[in-house]
């Protein structure tokens, strides 16, 4: 039933009584609506009419890639993009520079590719268990994928390993959780793991992270944050998003406390402790945001043509709920720093993929990557396009009251 709710995109509640609560937790009710809006073709008309802060615009980069994921760019502006779904890994390349892709050549294929991340002339390659390397040659094609790993943690509910170099050179991955909330076996589950290039010092860097998709560190003080994604099941409004700054040997809490400080009664802390006892070494987000948004992009400002108010700032891909009555996220969002390098408050950037007052959409933005000309690229893995937001007018043009979210 719900399987065919999700295929017809109809609107569904549903409520039942959490199974995997122990002998001493407290029962209590899971609940929650199941809506998928229905998905629109990407038409120039509704392009055009999507909604940016004066001064920027979004066009077509790429199209008619089926379902890309995860974006990476070599410094002479070639373009990697996974599809975990074919574990193919496709060449893209605008050759005249003028915006739009003319080339696509796929470059790899082994199963679940999805991760992507370069260095040295190397590009890093993640799939489920495996992490690969291959060394990208002159002409953009890829040597042989050598393995580095093939024992990471198993799937589960989260099978969308993610990777990106730190400023001390380390590769990190993001390992989500098995479930939606539970205590895992396997110590890696839930975690962001630190590597070095050679596959060598393999450790957990943080715990507790249900699953951080998108994480980057401040240009300034380079300080890591990431976006996690709330537990489901709670009802519409919790658990909301966590935008959290990721610290070593840090946990997060999940999954027994979740958001800012709640306590989660189907998970009590297998440590031992109470609620309060956890929490007091739980590290709590800096910001949330609306529950089930499902934040999967997240890149910091580094370039000098945007104005100069988005100095330093972030953005990060609201792939779209599933799992409320009313849909949250398909936009892009902006999350604003002040000049300590401290998060103050999210703010709407591309607004206008969700239509027909919530039941209808055309994109659900996915990875997000800085170009050197200072755009961002976005895939959109529901449509098949990659989209290109560039500033173009002055930053007196730009400036407008800030919408919060």
């Amino acid at each position: 039933m719900k399987t065919t709710l999700l295929a017809a995109a109809c609107l569904a509640g549903f409520t039942t009584i959490a199974q995997n609560v122990p002998p001493e937790g407290t029962p209590f009710k899971m609940t929650g609506n199941i809506y998928l809006p229905k998905k629109l073709p990407v038409t120039e008309e509704r392009v055009k009419a999507l909604t940016v802060p004066a001064g920027f615009t979004v066009t077509k980069y790429a199209e008619g890639l089926d379902m890309p994921r995860m974006l990476a760019q070599a410094p002479n502006g070639d373009m990697y993009v996974s599809n975990r779904v074919k574990g193919t890994v496709t060449l893209l390349r605008d050759a005249n520079k003028d915006g739009k892709v003319e080339v696509m050549q796929q470059v790899a294929q082994k199963p679940h590719l999805h991760g992507l991340a370069l260095k040295d002339g190397k590009l890093y390659i993640a799939a489920v268990r495996e992490l690969y390397v291959a060394d990208v040659k002159a002409d953009g094609s890829l040597g042989e994928l050598k393995t580095l790993y093939k024992d990471l943690p198993d799937a589960g509910q989260h099978a969308n390993r993610t990777l990106n170099f730190g400023p001390d050179g380390k590769l990190y991955l993001s390992v989500g959780s098995t479930c939606n909330a539970c205590d895992e076996d396997n110590p890696e589950n839930a975690t962001l793991l630190q590597i070095n290039t050679d596959g060598s010092g393999r450790r957990v860097y943080a715990t507790g992270l249900r699953n951080t998709i998108g994480f980057d560190w401040h240009p300034t003080t380079k300080v890591l944050f990431g976006m996690d994604h709330g537990i489901d099941w709670l009802g519409d409004e919790d658990q909301q998003e966590e935008f959290n700054q990721i610290k070593e040997g840090a946990n997060y809490g999940w999954p027994s406390i979740i958001a800012d400080g709640k306590p989660y009664p189907a998970n009590k802390p297998k440590s031992g402790e109470t609620y309060e006892q956890f929490d007091a070494k739980a590290v709590r987000p800096l910001l949330l945001y609306k529950a089930h948004s499902a934040p999967l992009g997240l890149v910091f400002n580094r370039s000098q043509q945007f104005p100069a108010e988005y100095k330093n700032d972030a953005f990060v891909t609201m792939h779209g709920s599933w799992n409320r009555a009313q849909p949250s996220g398909y936009k892009i969002v902006r999350v604003h720093f002040n000049e300590q390098g401290q998060p103050q408050q999210f703010e709407d950037f591309v607004t206008g993929w969700l239509v027909e007052g919530g039941k209808a959409e055309f994109g659900r933005p996915c990875a997000i990557v800085q170009a050197a000309d200072g755009a961002l690229l976005v895939s959109d893995d529901d449509n098949g396009v990659i989209y290109r937001v560039a500033y173009a007018g002055t930053t007196k043009a730009a400036a407008k009251p800030k919408k919060k979210s």
